[in-house]
C-alpha cells in the first residue's frame, strides 16, 4: 500500500467555464489554467502520481506543452490511470476537498465522485468528495480562486 497527497489551486476569471471533479458547475467564472484548469482532479492526480512515486503532474503534463492546452482533466486522470497500470497499481481510495466560498457545490458532489471513481476504475463508494468555505478568510474566502486537497491510497498488483 503506498499513500500520495496532491494540492491545486486556480485564479477564478470571467469568460471561462468552471469545471469541478469533470462536471460543468453553473457561474459567473471559470478557472484560469492551460487545461480546463480542474484543481479538484489536480489534486488527484497529483496524489496519485506521487503515491507511485512518479514525480508531478507537471512533469507528466507539463503547462508549457500545445497538447494540454484546453485538454480534459478527465483525460489527464485517464493518462494517469494508465501510468499507474504500467507500473502495476490500483486504486484503492480516494479522498478530495474543493475548497471555494462560492459556488455551492453540494448539487455537483455526487456526479464529481462518480466521475472519478470510473476513470479511476474503484467502486464510487471509495471516492470521497467534499466541499468547505474558508468563511470568508483567504483567496479562496474572498472569491480570487478556488483550491483542492486529495489524498489516496493505492495498492501494488
Amino acid at each position: 500500500m503506498r499513500t500520495g497527497f496532491g494540492y491545486d489551486v486556480h485564479r477564478l476569471i470571467e469568460g471561462r467555464r468552471l469545471i469541478l471533479g469533470g462536471v460543468e458547475v453553473p457561474f459567473e467564472k471559470g478557472l484560469l489554467g492551460h487545461s480546463d484548469a480542474d484543481v479538484l482532479l489536480h489534486a488527484v492526480i497529483d496524489a496519485l502520481i506521487g503515491a507511485a512515486g512518479l514525480g508531478d503532474i507537471g512533469r507528466h503534463f507539463p503547462p508549457s506543452e500545445a497538447a494540454y492546452k484546453n485538454i480534459s482533466s478527465i483525460e489527464l486522470l485517464s493518462r494517469t490511470m494508465a501510468l499507474l497500470k504500467e507500473k502495476k497499481f490500483k486504486v484503492s481510495n480516494i479522498d478530495s476537498t474543493i475548497v471555494c466560498e462560492s459556488p455551492r457545490l453540494s448539487p455537483y458532489i455526487t456526479d464529481m465522485a462518480r466521475n472519478i471513481s470510473t476513470v479511476a476504475g474503484c467502486p464510487v463508494d471509495r471516492v470521497n468528495v467534499k466541499a468547505k468555505t474558508e468563511e470568508g478568510l483567504g483567496f479562496t474566502g474572498s472569491g480570487e480562486g478556488i483550491a483542492a486537497y486529495a489524498t489516496v491510497l493505492i495498492e501494488e498488483l
